[in-house]
């Protein structure tokens, strides 16, 4: 499983750990991925994804699940979280 967070594309970075005497060693930032199964209230049903810790806070603050992804760039998004818009998009038009 990538570790890539599906509804903000936030993914691994790489970087230096730089000791005292400046003896630089290749590292990976990981991000903080956590499992959740949120709510979407267009589908009435819940949903699990695997997303950042900020994610989190982001479609909180958004107003939920459905708002997030409604606003939120395809591309940025996985497949997953895709279909899920998509039948976001048509519960909201019906």
């Amino acid at each position: 499983m990538a570790r890539r967070c599906e509804l903000t594309g936030k993914g691994v970075l790489v970087g230096n750990t730089v000791s005292h005497a400046l003896n630089r060693h290749r590292r990976r930032f990981l991000p903080n991925l956590i499992n959740v199964t949120l709510i979407s209230d267009a589908l009435q049903r819940p949903v699990k994804l695997r997303i950042s810790a900020a994610a989190l806070r982001s479609v909180e603050h958004r107003g939920g699940l459905d708002a997030f992804l409604i606003k939120q760039d395809d591309a940025d998004l996985s497949p997953l979280a895709l279909g899920i818009k998509k039948e976001v998009r048509a519960a909201l038009a019906a």
